[in-house]
C-alpha cells in the first residue's frame, strides 16, 4: 500500500470513525491543490483495492477489509507501559 493511502486509512482509526468526509481527509494535505489531488488519488486507490467504499456525496466508509487492515495496524503498535 502506498504511504499516502496508508495515512488516509489511518485517519479513520485515529478519528475512531467508520465514515469520513473527503474534506476532512483534505486537511491532511493542508488543503493545498496538489495535496488535495494526492489525497483523491489515495482515496481512489483505497476504493479500488477494497479498503473504502463511497458512502454518497463526499463521504467514504471503511469496508470490512479496511476495518481488518486497521485492526492489524493497531495490534502492531508498540504498547505503552
Amino acid at each position: 500500500m502506498k504511504r499516502l493511502s496508508a495515512e488516509v486509512l489511518r485517519m479513520f482509526g485515529d478519528m475512531q470513525r467508520d465514515r469520513l468526509d473527503l474534506h476532512v481527509m483534505f486537511e491532511s494535505s493542508r488543503n493545498e491543490p496538489e495535496g488535495r489531488a494526492q489525497v483523491l488519488d489515495a482515496v481512489d486507490d483505497l476504493v479500488r483495492e477494497g479498503y473504502l467504499q463511497s458512502a454518497g456525496g463526499d463521504f467514504y466508509s471503511l469496508t470490512d477489509k479496511g476495518k481488518d487492515a486497521l485492526a492489524v495496524r493497531e495490534s502492531e503498535k508498540p504498547q505503552a507501559r
